[in-house]
């Protein structure tokens, strides 16, 4: 199999190294964080370079690409740990672009290409854990128009995003809406553990609008767009500790020598690189796998998604043990990228949550003695 990437695909990868490299400063990042986690001025940067508009069609405004472009671009983000949600804008657009009423699309997605609506999805609840066939926020139809009430905790930049794609119950089976920002919306926002934007959004009889009367095949796609952009971005966070672990034990010095001499140091390293390398191979297979029939595309999400929480956690905290105590101060760099890799190893489902979604997926045949 020819794992090389086109010149077009090279070509996107470099403009948006550069962009991360020259604009996305840890400084800038730092700031960021500060002002509360999202910044509207970078995510219109993004947006300039054509990144919300990655899986919209050319017609509507988009670059009409698809899962290996942005497997590209959120390594590269990755490496910078941008905290913009462009993770959230992929998952609107191939939802929308796939499930919704053409009149829905053509409403929403030339706003999402340009950068001028922020969607995101609002999916998760106390209760639910990370299944998503579970909802307790109701929806009611009258005269033709929908109504929301629920309440959905952990929306990324949920009080700056002008519209939510949101799970609900409707007639007794899940379906998926499009709730926009205003009257029936209450967002308490507040910044993560890694630094990025989230809300805890009530709905309180929202107006909506209907995009799948059968939801839970709409919300999985979505869920699993979002592991694959997770994924490859958590491989651009993982290269980006691994430079810096390895820039550290070259310079740092212990009995006269660099601590990157130290065979058992050495041999660290190579576990991580394993990982490393593992993590790799995991989020390509999932990004090849998005556009596959929907029971294989569940199973290799769930796969990929188990193996990147063991590597971000093996790779995270084995950087911090061989930097020491400064592996952890905020001041230094590579504690923002151990904090991102925890955050990310918890997102759209955990380590334990996947492997039972992988042993649930087995099939009968499975086993050594099949």
């Amino acid at each position: 199999m020819d794992f090389d990437f086109s010149d077009d695909q090279e070509q996107l990868r470099d403009a948006v190294r550069r962009w991360v490299d020259r604009s996305y400063t840890f400084e800038r990042r730092r700031a960021a964080v500060k002002a509360g986690g999202f910044d509207r001025t970078t995510y219109g940067e993004l947006a300039e370079l054509g990144l919300a508009g990655l899986y919209v069609p050319e017609d509507q405004g988009g670059m009409g690409m698809g899962p290996v472009e942005a497997m590209v671009v959120m390594e590269e983000l990755g490496r910078g740990m941008v905290l913009e949600p462009l993770g959230q804008t992929l998952i609107a657009s191939g939802v929308l672009g796939a499930y919704a009423p053409q009149d829905l699309q053509d409403a929403w997605l030339p706003r999402i290409a340009s950068g001028d609506a922020l969607v995101v999805l609002a999916h998760q609840e106390r209760r639910a854990r990370w299944r998503l066939d579970v909802s307790e926020t109701q929806a009611t139809e009258s005269g033709g128009a929908w109504q929301l009430s629920g309440t959905k905790s952990l929306v990324p930049a949920g009080d700056e995003a002008d519209a939510f794609l949101v799970p609900a119950m409707a007639q007794g089976r899940l379906a998926l809406f499009l709730v926009e920002q205003g009257g029936g919306v209450h967002a308490s926002g507040y910044v993560t553990q890694d630094g990025s934007r989230a809300a805890e959004v009530k709905f309180d009889k929202a107006p909506a609008t209907l995009v799948a009367q059968d939801g839970l095949p709409a919300l999985e796609h979505a869920v699993d767009i979002g592991i694959a952009a997770l994924c490859a971005e958590a491989v651009g966070v993982i290269d980006k500790t691994m430079a810096l672990t390895a820039d550290y034990m070259n310079t740092r010095k212990q009995f006269g020598v660099p601590i990157a001499s130290f065979q058992a140091l050495r041999h660290r390293m190579a576990d991580m690189k394993m990982q490393q390398e593992l993590a790799r191979s995991m989020s390509y297979y999932a990004s090849l796998k998005l556009n596959a029939p929907a029971e294989e595309r569940r199973r290799a999400m769930a796969r990929a998604k188990y193996q990147l929480n063991v590597a971000m956690r093996f790779v995270g905290q084995n950087s911090v043990q061989l930097h020491g105590g400064i592996g952890v101060t905020d001041e230094y760099i590579g504690s923002h990228y151990f904090k991102k890799l925890t955050q990310m190893e918890l997102t759209f489902g955990d380590t334990l949550h996947h492997l039972g979604e992988v042993s649930s997926r087995m099939q009968d045949t499975a086993g050594v003695f099949a």
